[in-house]
């Protein structure tokens, strides 16, 4: 996340379409300037190779990104077969080469049920996982290799979309953690070859989809009402949550950090909760079986855009 001083106090999040050969960050400088914002991030970084949906946070919705890298993603990925690169994508050198044994469609689709539910995987070597303060892909550019532990993760919806020859193109909706790469090796293996990611594309992460999602090129040919028009509200990615709607009094107490205490509450619905005044967010705030509300989270969008 970065800040600037002279910008504009601009908040919401603008679902991107990220273009193929840029780095996430990259990609977000390049929208963060065209709406001369003072804070934005990311959620959750797309390789140079990837493609697709991209949520970018301003402003005060910066303090949701972190809950949405938790969110499950689902991805298109083109898979060929018999090549493994150091990368496991098209960017590497190639490290490895097998012969592709003919594959019937029941062999494909058995073994990428397989691959289905909850399992451990081994990150790759060129990821941003730190060893002793240093990321992985820091060594591995240096030629070092680290043994990495498997970590959980839940593949929730595996498909064959198309087959091409050697290339497997692939629906694949997944849990955050999940390398795509990995999981491509992995495929080639259980399939008796090798393989590697040749093309990548997000398709939607957590209740975003990529048809809602911007070009660069369409954000550039926007005037300014039109463009800030794009952003969603701060509370978007929040509405799983249920929601409580204060008067007065106790949205003013819970401005200042103070716990309420709610006359009438759902008892069915305790935990987080979305607080509202009037129609203003104000934030995520705990609530307890013996009705008190105590904010966790509050937000302050006051300083408009100027």
């Amino acid at each position: 996340m970065s800040k600037r001083k002279s910008g504009l106090n601009i908040h919401g999040i603008l679902l991107l379409d990220k273009r193929l050969g840029v780095s996430s960050n990259k990609a977000l400088q390049e929208v963060r300037y065209l709406f001369n914002a003072n804070k934005a991030g990311h959620t959750g970084a797309l390789d140079p190779l990837a493609t697709g949906l991209l949520p970018l946070c301003f402003g005060e919705a910066t303090k949701v990104s972190g809950l949405m890298l938790d969110d499950d993603k689902r991805y298109h990925v083109t898979m060929r077969l018999g090549v493994k690169t150091d990368t496991g994508d098209a960017e590497g050198a190639v490290i490895q080469t097998m012969p592709v044994p003919a594959l019937s469609l029941d062999q494909i689709n058995g073994c990428l049920q397989g691959f289905m539910g909850e399992t451990g995987q081994v990150p790759p070597m060129y990821s941003a996982l730190k060893h002793n303060g240093k990321k992985l892909y820091e060594l591995a550019r240096a030629g070092e290799t680290i043994e990495r532990p498997p970590r959980r993760i839940v593949i929730s919806q595996l498909h064959l979309l198309a087959v091409d020859g050697d290339h497997l193109e692939l629906d694949v909706q997944c849990s955050k953690g999940t390398y795509i790469r990995s999981l491509a090796e992995d495929l080639g293996h259980a399939l008796g070859t090798c393989a590697t990611v040749t093309a990548l594309r997000r398709v939607q992460a957590g209740q975003f989809s990529l048809q809602e999602a911007f070009t660069l090129e369409q954000l550039l040919a926007m005037d300014a009402p039109t463009l800030h028009n794009c952003l969603l509200p701060v509370d978007s990615p929040l509405q799983q949550l249920p929601a409580v709607h204060l008067p007065d009094g106790p949205a003013a107490s819970i401005k200042y950090g103070q716990t309420i205490l709610l006359e009438a509450w759902d008892k069915n619905t305790l935990g987080s909760h979305r607080i509202y005044h009037h129609a203003d967010f104000l934030g995520l705030g705990e609530m307890s079986m013996d009705g008190k509300l105590a904010p966790k989270k509050l937000f302050n969008m006051n300083n408009e855009q100027r």
